[in-house]
């Protein structure tokens, strides 16, 4: 059965501390929050899970394999050593946007994200055993992107080109599947996803070669841990390239 275990992490009091006592400088928070993104990578990665940074005041992890004790000694690292600290929520369900939602919920019940009464909040659900479910996770990339765009456009221009095809897929995977996408650099991107088969991963890449004329495949690999399954989906995505073909199953 499908169990996707999805954590919330979310920077306590932030907006506040940005302009307290006055504004910071900019390049000192995007320092804080790059840092702190991969701090937490290292932290889940080391575990076999997955982190992605979205807004990076607010982060996105797959924790499946990762307990409660995980994850307060993640607060307690973070909070020794940065100037914020984190509240985390976390969801399990089938569809991963349902995982998302749950997890939301319990951070936001603690508190709102500018509340200097919130500090370190964490409640949620947990998978357990591991080998107790298993995860989705599909590994999207485009076709011939140093082809078609890094060895011919200028940087911008490229940019605008993948992360619209970004945009496409992430709208198009929530509101048909309920699948959470993540950029993740270069020309890629990471689903997590319910249990789908070759004609809706097909659609999907359909979507978004006519909504932003980018044409994409992917790798789709399964596993109990999202390392495990996303190690699949890089073999089978290696598959797509060999083989000339648009989707590939580990």
């Amino acid at each position: 059965m499908t169990a996707t275990q999805l954590t919330l992490v979310q920077i306590d009091n932030y907006g506040p501390w940005t302009v307290t006592p006055e504004p910071r400088r900019e390049m000192d928070l995007q320092t804080l929050q790059s840092r702190l993104f991969a701090d937490l990578a290292q932290f889940v990665g080391s575990r076999d899970g997955y982190a992605f940074f979205t807004r990076f005041d607010n982060m996105v992890a797959v924790t499946n394999g990762l307990d409660r004790s995980d994850h307060e000694l993640l607060q307690e690292s973070i909070g020794n050593r940065y100037p914020v600290t984190i509240s985390l929520g976390t969801g399990v369900d089938e569809s991963p946007i349902e995982a998302l939602e749950t997890a939301t919920e319990l951070v936001q019940n603690a508190g709102s994200a500018q509340s200097a009464d919130r500090a370190e909040a964490l409640d949620g659900e947990f998978v357990g055993d591991p080998g107790a479910g298993d995860l989705r996770i599909a590994h999207f990339d485009v076709n011939d992107a140093t082809g078609k765009y890094t060895d011919r456009l200028n940087e911008f221009d490229s940019f605008i080109s993948i992360e619209q095809a970004y945009a496409s897929l992430m709208r198009y995977m929530r509101e048909a599947h309920g699948a959470l996408s993540f950029f993740v650099g270069g020309d890629n991107v990471i689903s997590v996803c319910p249990e789908l088969g070759v004609d809706e991963y097909r659609d999907a890449i359909d979507h978004v070669s006519s909504e932003a004329d980018v044409q994409l495949k992917v790798g789709v690999g399964r596993g109990t841990t999202a390392h495990e399954a996303g190690i699949r989906a890089k073999h089978a995505l290696e598959d797509c390239r060999y083989e000339g073909t648009l989707v590939e199953f580990a």
